[in-house]
């Protein structure tokens, strides 16, 4: 095919070709096959010379611009060759040409990707370092078919655009170059020439690793190379999935768990917290540690939650690898690890996602349906198949390549509806006229059903806060296809009940008997989470009513009834120790609270005794999704404000009876129904002496009186201590 190589040129020239390679690199000519003409833009040389071998030869400068030329003759196959290029100062570097290597994407790549489904995309675009033709560089691909021209630009090219103009493939809209001698550590950014002639640099979305903020290049980066020890516990992960095992959870933000005592402005390592956040993590007692966002992020206030490398560590605390370390060391420690995860939306810092090749690509143009009005993000535009399949390999990313064992995705409301969080009534219906987004319903569905395909033994959470139907039903019977879901409703009303003072409790009643009307609507987790301990709620302890020991005592008992309430269990960084303060992401927690007052020290004991005892308790949670595991015993003692209910396992005779006394008043000769006509024992109080209670116990075993009472057949007597909750299992044989 002719073209006019001149007006090509000078599109090159001008930084607005799509494929410089049609006129630089080695071009045979036409009309004579053995001879070939080579050429190189060059914009920082004052001279050129073509290197062959041990053979130089001088190439002439065709355009003031740096268009350097050469007519090579007696060609008959092609052969490797450099550049020498004296540059100002008569500094002299050698280049390879970049343009010389054939586009390397194949067209089922490029077919997978635009269609939707080429789940490990990571492992394409982006900057992966790798070797062609016995040539060591790193090969870039990026994703902006709006774009006249992109560029990739870095320290190795002092950051000008003109120098590595990328290759367009196809009609796919991915751009390619390969650029030898680039490795490993060099740091780049994407410059593109928008759909209207704009300049704008972005970061990579698909970078591996970036530089710490407030710098915002992406940094070349291979995730290989770590050798796992976890096989045993993938191999237990295996065996038994968490709808009948044990599920509690600490989230933690790991840049306020703890801080370098010596410097608390400095942030520990991933290697530091796996030094000594997990074995604090397994002494408490809890099966997994769930991490506010850990994908790079450029504003520390935003926790995490506005993402603008979604493959990328944050570099605050390391290297990919080290983050590796770090969940190799929870595994090895029998500890499961959740990732938040924000598939909702997305800064609109410069560098990041918006409006990437000038247009509104991972965004809707419509601000009615692309921008969050709260929040001041972008939403992504889920009908558009490449960025459905940015997300969804995002997702299995993490799940592969980290051996996550959970993603909790966050504000999963703001993808189901429209109109959510615009009080304006300032969005676009769906084209039924409804609220619901169709489109992100269906990528939500589409996400779950591939990760479980792939994954059928990690965890999908969705934090949900309406009553949406199905959230944790399979996606094939009419669910999303989510594994669990945030029981939002269950915070809210514990948060409002436990926050009155208890004389007025029993007006509120209803608040703790209502959430077992839908308990088993779904699979739930029971969150006590970092947004109720952020600035202006106050601390979970500060919320509880009453003097210094009633709030101890409040706080227990609110964690006794997450604990053997029906779904699994979350907690708050900070809250096991009755952190004082609110949460603020720039400060360590109190740790010297627990050192110093012995309440606190208290209450952290109670916290891991919960825990190891609901680990050696199966009723607690071998049905945790089932009315066969709950049984109430007594909800109707208003006055008093008592209630009690029974948890069994899959074995009927394998159960513990629960009773919650929610005021202060002590109680004597309390008749408490039992589901069995045998003896009982108590085996856990929360007011004991050991954690600052009162120790109102019941240390004699309990025989059955054979008259009913509340919801059972026979009852026992016992001593109802303060804002307190006890626990009494069957003694047999």
């Amino acid at each position: 095919m002719t073209f006019d190589v001149t007006a090509e040129l000078d599109r090159i020239i001008a930084s607005d070709h799509h494929d410089p390679a049609r006129v630089l690199g080695l071009h045979v000519l036409e009309h004579d096959p053995n001879t070939a003409v080579i050429r190189t833009f060059l914009p920082l040389a004052e001279s050129v010379r073509l290197v062959v071998d041990d053979q130089k030869y001088d190439m002439y400068k065709m355009r003031e611009e740096g268009l350097f030329e050469i007519v090579y003759p007696d060609y008959s196959e092609p052969f490797d060759y450099c550049f020498e290029a004296t540059c100002h100062n008569d500094v002299i570097r050698t280049f390879h040409d970049p343009y010389r290597f054939p586009i390397q994407l194949s067209d089922y790549d490029r077919h997978l990707f635009n269609s939707g489904t080429h789940y490990e995309i990571y492992k394409k675009l982006g900057a992966h370092p790798t070797t062609i033709n016995n040539t060591e560089g790193t090969i870039f691909r990026v994703w902006a078919p709006a774009a006249r021209r992109v560029s990739v630009i870095g320290d190795f090219n002092y950051w000008d655009g003109r120098v590595h103009q990328m290759r367009v493939v196809g009609q796919s809209g991915i751009w390619e170059l390969f650029i030898p001698g680039i490795n490993k550590g060099e740091i780049y950014k994407f410059e593109i020439r928008g759909a209207h002639g704009e300049i704008i640099e972005k970061a990579d979305p698909f970078q591996f690793f970036a530089e710490v903020r407030p710098k915002t290049a992406s940094v070349i980066w291979d995730i290989e190379g770590y050798a796992w020890q976890d096989s045993t516990w993938l191999d237990k992960r295996k065996k038994t999935l968490l709808y009948e095992r044990p599920f509690s959870i600490y989230e933690v933000h790991l840049g306020s768990w703890q801080r370098d005592p010596a410097d608390p402005e400095r942030f520990l390592s991933y290697r530091e917290l796996a030094d000594s956040l997990v074995p604090y993590v397994k002494e408490m007692g809890f099966t997994h540690i769930e991490l506010m966002p850990i994908s790079e992020h450029p504003y520390d206030e935003s926790w995490g939650y506005q993402v603008t490398g979604y493959f990328a560590t944050t570099s605050r605390m390391g290297t990919p690898q080290d983050f590796k370390y770090f969940v190799d060391i929870c595994h090895q420690h029998d500890l499961g690890v959740i990732l938040d995860w924000v598939p909702s939306h997305f800064p609109s810092d410069g560098h990041s996602l918006g409006r990437f090749d000038g247009t509104a690509l991972y965004e809707h143009e419509d601000p009615r349906q692309g921008e969050h009005p709260d929040w001041k993000t972008l939403i992504f535009n889920y009908g558009r198949k490449e960025v459905a399949n940015f997300l969804i390999a995002n997702a299995l990313f993490w799940l592969k390549e980290f051996h996550i064992d959970g993603l909790r995705v966050d504000a999963v409301a703001s993808l189901l509806y429209l109109d959510y969080g615009r009080t304006d009534n300032n969005w676009v219906p769906n084209q039924y006229g409804g609220k619901e987004n169709i489109e992100a319903i269906e990528f939500i569905r589409h996400l779950n059903s591939i990760v479980y395909q792939r994954h059928p033994d990690i965890a999908m959470i969705a934090e949900e806060s309406t009553s949406f139907y199905g959230v944790s039903k399979p996606a094939d019977s009419g669910g999303l296809g989510f594994g669990f879901k945030w029981n939002m409703g269950w915070m809210n009303d514990m948060i409002s009940y436990f926050s009155k003072d208890p004389l007025y409790r029993k007006y509120h009643h209803n608040a703790l008997t209502f959430s077992l009307l839908y308990a088993f609507s779904e699979n739930f987790i029971l969150p006590l989470s970092h947004d109720e301990v952020v600035h202006g709620k106050k601390s979970l302890l500060s919320k509880m009513p009453g003097d210094r020991w009633q709030q101890f005592a409040n706080l227990r008992l609110l964690f006794f009834f997450l604990w053997t309430h029906p779904g699994k269990k979350l907690l708050f960084m900070g809250g096991e120790f009755g952190q004082i303060s609110e949460w603020y992401c720039k400060v360590s927690l109190d740790w010297h609270l627990a050192e110093q007052e012995e309440a606190h020290k208290q209450l952290q004991d109670y916290v891991a005794n919960l825990n190891h005892f609901y680990q050696e308790t199966p009723a607690l949670w071998e049905k945790d999704f089932s009315y066969d595991g709950f049984r109430w015993l007594d909800f109707k003692d208003v006055n008093r404000s008592i209630i009690s209910y029974a948890r069994i396992g899959k074995d009927p005779r394998d159960h513990i009876v629960c009773l919650l006394n929610m005021t202060p008043e002590v109680l004597y000769d309390y008749p408490l129904g039992v589901p069995e006509d045998v003896s009982y024992q108590e085996v856990l109080c929360s007011d004991t002496a050991a954690f600052g209670g009162s120790h109102v116990t019941n240390s004699a075993i309990k025989f059955p009186v054979k008259e009913p009472y509340g919801e059972a057949d026979q009852h026992i007597l016992v001593s109802v201590p303060p804002l307190a909750g006890i626990i009494f299992k069957p003694v047999r044989g």
